[in-house]
């Protein structure tokens, strides 16, 4: 089978990489964790698709960058002669009764031509005698920062209650003069982590070329050998700084090696220093931290001449590239699915997109202060922060046309054009708004009114408007019957005040009703 292909966001990083920040195909192949060849088919891809530069056409969103480098092409099916050995390696140790033998009498079963079993059983005894070679690593000036958190936390009391609450510890050590960064936090979340990250270049002045992180779920959502997915908020602040993310591999303490030395430092000469020492605040915690830091940084080096501060300066500050002139803000990534009133959720508060995309997914990124909404890399939608529970924040164009003039009419509005027709109209329909629990209650009545002037003419409907008010009948049933009947054109409607007393042998009287005598049975 071929070769799954890239997410787009990774992808964009290896044209990130490589046209911005000029990596040679191996490193981009180890900070987004592919193979070389892999690297070198998708800039061919690019190349012949006409993108030679960063940052990419304003007008090219994920789609059309598909498309462009990955025309339909008919698929051919690469033959496989040579054993898959890890994962060999892997069905023999993982279950009790699996032997070579049986292992290479399915791997002929799928391949009649490979190997007989004396060269398969040679091939794979040379391949596991590799397993377990120790690389040493040298590290160029300025390339790589390791980081990672320390397994022993220390505790903090609050003053007031008595809690007790245990911080975490961060560690940055840069790759050739093993410079240490420390400090502590409240939790490992992801604000936590990337504001240390913040605060590491900060510290060192400057900001490497890779970032060593382990496996972190703040850091790396999906770990993974080949291909992991990094959290986007990790990957977009590491782009603001101009470095590229390469996670150690999943139980492989070898490839963070310079991390793992480094938290073993910080727990030996900083926080058994502190171990009997009561902090009842992060920032006297953190005061503490740096003053043993810096004392750790000036400890000689015992088979080295100088310091880990002393080849900072010479080796690593140099060699840093230089903070942009904004730190990063911190941002978070969501995604979701545009709801069918066209608006999407974020932390309990709801936020409008363009119509046209209900029920497509969508990417939003937030800040303290911006919400911003994502379809296909293009910002579809930007809005204030808000932190209203349950509220909603809605532009109007987001909104389909037919919405939108549906609330563009108010009661003050319906009021304003009735009173074109005439004062009568203008009385009735707003008497009609009023009479309603809600004004929009009574819209389609107003308008059934206004409407009958098209029919009967203005004239007309302000006299059956009267004769409505006069007779207490505010209704569009009512207005519309006298139209019909034309009541309106009859003498206008008086109601007499003081009408004479009926007189009939069968009424009784006031006499009786006063008479203080009790009426027999």
């Amino acid at each position: 089978m071929p070769a799954e292909k890239l997410s787009m966001r990774k992808i964009k990083e290896v044209l990130r990489l490589k046209f911005e920040l000029g990596f040679a195909n191996r490193q981009i192949a180890r900070s987004c964790k592919v193979s070389h060849s892999t690297v070198a088919d998708y800039l061919q891809r690019a190349e012949a698709a006409g993108l030679k530069s960063w940052p990419l056409p304003v007008d090219l969103d994920e789609t059309g960058l598909e498309g462009r480098l990955f025309p339909p092409t008919e698929a051919t099916e690469p033959s496989r002669s040579v054993p898959n050995w890890p994962a060999i390696h892997e069905d023999l140790h993982g279950h009790k009764h699996v032997t070579l033998q049986l292992i290479w009498q399915e791997y002929k079963q799928n391949d009649p031509g490979g190997y007989q079993y004396s060269r398969f059983c040679e091939l794979y005894r040379h391949w596991t005698g590799k397993l377990d070679l120790v690389l040493r690593q040298e590290h160029r000036a300025g390339e790589k920062l390791f980081v990672d958190y320390a397994g022993q936390t220390v505790p903090i009391t609050d003053p007031k209650t008595g809690v007790v609450t245990d911080a975490s510890i961060f560690v940055a050590v840069l790759g050739a003069s093993n410079y240490t960064f420390a400090e502590a936090s409240w939790k490992q979340d992801l604000a936590c982590w990337i504001g240390s990250h913040i605060r590491a270049l900060e510290f060192l002045g400057g900001s490497p070329e890779l970032l060593i992180p382990d496996n972190l779920k703040t850091g790396v959502l999906r770990p993974c050998r080949y291909e992991p997915d990094l959290n986007p908020t990790y990957q977009e602040m590491a782009a603001h700084y101009g470095m590229a993310v390469i996670p150690a591999r999943v139980r492989k303490p070898r490839d963070k090696a310079k991390a793992e030395a480094g938290v073993l430092l910080v727990e030996r000469w900083i926080l058994a220093v502190l171990r009997k020492r009561v902090f009842f605040s992060l920032t006297d915690l953190n005061q503490s931290i740096a003053a043993l830091l810096e004392r750790l940084n000036q400890r000689p080096f015992r088979k080295l001449d100088g310091s880990r501060a002393t080849w900072f300066i010479k080796l690593d500050r140099p060699a840093l590239h230089p903070l942009p002139a904004e730190p990063y803000h911190f941002a978070e990534w969501k995604k979701a699915r545009v709801n069918i009133d066209y608006h999407i959720e974020i932390e309990r508060h709801y936020y409008s997109a363009p119509h046209s995309l209900v029920h497509r997914q969508v990417e939003a990124r937030y800040t303290a202060m911006v919400v911003e909404i994502f379809h296909g890399g293009q910002r579809v939608a930007s809005h204030v922060r808000s932190y209203k529970t349950g509220g909603f924040t809605t532009i109007n164009a987001h909104r389909p046309k037919s919405h939108q003039r549906y609330l563009e009419w108010t009661p003050q509005r319906l009021v304003h054009w009735a009173s074109t027709v005439g004062p009568s109209v203008a009385a009735l329909v707003d008497k009609i708004l009023q009479s309603r629990p809600h004004p929009e209650q009574g819209f389609r009545s107003c308008l059934g009114i206004l409407r009958l002037g098209k029919l009967y003419g203005h004239g007309r409907l302000e006299a059956a408007a009267l004769r409505a008010l006069t007779l207490d009948a505010c209704s569009y049933k009512s207005v519309k019957s006298i139209l019909h009947t034309g009541l309106d054109r009859q003498q206008s409607l008086e109601l007499p005040s003081d009408r004479p007393p009926i007189q009939h042998a069968n009424i009784r009287g006031t006499d009786y009703f006063n008479s203080q005598e009790e009426p027999s049975c």
